[in-house]
């Protein structure tokens, strides 16, 4: 296809989209294509207003706003806990918005493992975000066992992907449990969950997800797949601010079983200001909260979810879907000469919200191009990851941003220096 057809396609795409009218719901930068919402999500409109409709319930009511306030602060989490839960497949009562993605699932271990001399493995992957690793390997020091040891990091093939087989290999009568990501946050290939849950489960181990860059643009069945648990932020896909609160989900089989981390807001709601010293826990995942909910953390997460509720996750995931096979298809015939690979899967079933592209020169071109005011995002050592995101990006931003990229490699001037200042962290 030459280049004027697949502008053409572009501009034909953003005229049938019928999800282009919520991009006038955000904050777009002026003179900016945005890309880069699987770090960071644009401020929407709606979510600036929940968060200073909260400001101005605080200003007015104080203390009474854990009450008076509409709707109340005393039980905000757990009534966006079943909006979220919808996004998921989550039944009532198995998710909890609370603390952060990494505090989660320090609270999921401290609460589902338990090794034994027989099974005290947890399998993870050599692409697996570091948190999570940190996390994980902080428990088994807890716990007395040598993560060098104890830990399995599932390989990858070729330093981008992983191959499902090579996870179920490592699936051994050892392993207690199973912590993977979604989506990985690198290649953005998307796993194949249910085939992975139900080998886990079939062999008797506890898996969980890390759905941090899945949620908002990938549908979830975590119910209906038999995962154990999951956790993620809101802050990507979901648009609800840097350093948002995070989310967790506990397959209801693991109701009941006492948190970890004790905590008074994990208590049962009628029972939390008797101030009894003796911890009855809430059902289901709602015990697994810790402290006080930071609710301005908490309330732009109203607003995005009312935006991503009117849109529709099924519609959201067509379109993503939709561009990034086009930016793909507009990388390859129009940077062929430049070397560029695609780490990113083809297929629509394994591929997430963001296309990563492959250059040794990828750290020099994400810089060239914000100067070019054009917004992606670097991960070491040589991927160039592209998000457009439904809700916000069009067809066009994608071909304009390559466009420019096109330019910068035309012209090599990407090696330029510029002042510290000037990078986006």
């Amino acid at each position: 296809m030459s280049s004027q057809d697949l502008q053409t396609e572009a501009a034909h795409r953003d005229t049938e989209d019928s999800l282009r009218a919520f991009r006038k719901q955000f904050f777009v930068p002026v003179n900016t294509l945005y890309l880069d919402g699987n770090s960071l999500g644009l401020l929407s409109k709606e979510a600036e207003q929940t968060l200073l409709t909260l400001v101005e319930q605080w200003r007015n009511l104080a203390v009474e706003g854990w009450t008076e306030a509409s709707p109340p602060w005393f039980t905000l989490a757990e009534s966006i806990a079943g909006r979220v839960g919808s996004l998921i497949g989550a039944e009532p009562g198995a998710v909890s918005v609370t603390g952060s993605t990494t505090g989660n699932l320090h609270q999921l271990l401290a609460t589902l493992f338990q090794p034994t001399p027989e099974r005290s493995v947890i399998v993870a992957d050599t692409l697996n975000f570091p948190s999570d690793l940190y996390a994980i390997e902080s428990h088994l020091h807890l716990r007395g066992l040598n993560p060098q040891m104890s830990l399995v990091k599932v390989p990858s093939h070729d330093g981008y992907t992983l191959r499902e087989s090579d996870i179920l290999a490592h699936f051994t009568d050892s392993v207690a449990i199973v912590v993977l990501p979604s989506v990985l946050y690198t290649s953005g290939q998307l796993l194949d969950m249910p085939q992975i849950t139900e080998a886990a489960r079939e062999r008797g181990i506890t898996i969980g997800w890390d759905l941090s860059h899945s949620i908002g643009a990938v549908p979830h069945s975590l119910d209906s797949i038999g995962a154990d648990f999951a956790f993620w932020c809101h802050y990507k896909y979901l648009n609800a601010g840097p350093g948002a609160i995070g989310g967790l989900y506990l397959n209801r089989r693991h109701w009941g079983k006492m948190p970890g981390l004790a905590g008074w807001w994990g208590s049962c709601k009628t029972e939390q200001f008797a101030m009894s010293q003796n911890f009855v826990p809430a059902e289901g995942a709602g015990a697994l909260q810790v402290g006080t909910p930071p609710l301005l953390a908490l309330a732009p997460l109203l607003g995005s979810l009312t935006l991503h509720e009117d849109a529709g996750l099924e519609c959201i995931r067509e379109k993503s879907l939709a561009l990034t096979d086009y930016l793909r298809r507009v990388v390859e015939a129009e940077l062929g000469e430049w070397s560029f690979a695609v780490a990113t899967p083809r297929e629509s079933e394994r591929r997430g919200g963001h296309l990563a592209l492959i250059h040794p020169e990828a750290a020099a071109l994400g810089r060239a191009l914000r100067r070019a005011g054009v917004v992606p995002d670097h991960r070491p050592p040589d991927i160039l990851r592209f998000a457009p995101v439904a809700l916000y990006n069009s067809f066009a931003d994608c071909w304009e941003a390559v466009q420019r990229l096109k330019i910068i490699l035309t012209a090599q001037t990407f090696h330029e220096t510029i002042p510290l200042e000037s990078l986006v962290p």
